[in-house]
């Protein structure tokens, strides 16, 4: 299906590995000009230049963990077109139990996952009203909705965007530009793939064991026991960002293998 993205802008954070570099790949392969952002300018050059094979890709190296940092993100991005779409996916998680987590933890973890991605859409959000048209998309997770034991602190943030999503799509009411959530379940990326090879080792297990005992204790309700791919994750992303879905909005997206338990 031809998306018509053809010479959109996007914006994607946190896009040189993942679920963001993956929605990348895609909204270039369809056609629109993307906007590769992580901190280190040789990653993010690197990035850029892979995607490049199949579609128009620019670099934009900027930590986001800063008012600073957003400002050099989007400053570079406009000099490029105007931005289009933004896709707010820059963020971190971190299992830890809820005695351990510091005051600091919560900041840092809320400053990261949640301020960056308004700071982002404050700075978008006038443009894309004033030309007509724009897409924000932020990545929540399912662990917004099941808060996960193991990092509250992340399923905070998580929930937050929920709420800072639904609200910024009432601010753009009628001015054509979307605003939506996308809910990944547990997904494949370099991070997690670490963090899972790095807990089988302690337990002298393999990688594909562990992944099997992980779905029957600690994500028990999944309904494909497996982890999702990027890829997965990113075709919904790309549909949300299409001009074919201006009757989409305000609205929360689940691509999470079927863990949360409702139908709605």
């Amino acid at each position: 299906m031809d998306l018509k993205l053809t010479g959109k802008l996007a914006v994607i954070t946190g896009s040189t590995a993942g679920i963001g570099r993956a929605i990348a790949e895609t909204l270039a392969a369809q056609g629109a000009k993307v906007v590769i952002n992580g901190r280190t300018q040789d990653k993010v050059e690197r990035v850029a230049q892979e995607i490049s094979a199949q579609g128009q890709a620019f670099g934009v190296a900027a930590d986001l963990s800063s008012a600073e940092g957003v400002r050099q993100l989007i400053e570079g991005a406009q000099k490029i077109g105007p931005i289009d779409i933004l896709v707010n996916n820059y963020g971190i998680f971190e299992p830890k139990s809820f005695e351990e987590v510091t005051d600091d933890d919560w900041l840092r973890f809320f400053n990261l996952n949640v301020l960056s991605a308004i700071r982002c859409s404050r700075a978008v959000m006038g443009g894309m009203r004033t030309r007509g048209w724009g897409r924000i998309l932020f990545v929540s997770s399912e662990s917004g909705i099941n808060i996960p034991a193991e990092m509250v602190h992340y399923g905070m943030t998580k929930t937050a965007l929920l709420s800072v999503s639904r609200g910024l799509a009432k601010v753009l009411a009628g001015s054509s530009v979307t605003v939506n959530a996308l809910l990944p379940g547990p997904t494949w990326t370099e991070g997690v793939s670490e963090f899972i090879g790095k807990l089988a080792r302690e337990r002298n297990q393999t990688m594909e064991a562990y992944q099997e005992a992980f779905f029957e204790t600690a994500r028990p309700g999944s309904l494909i026991k497996r982890f999702a791919s990027p890829e997965e994750v990113a075709f919904l992303a790309a549909c949300l960002c299409s001009p074919r879905a201006g009757a989409i909005t305000g609205s929360a997206h689940r691509v999470d293998g079927g863990i949360v338990d409702t139908c709605f």
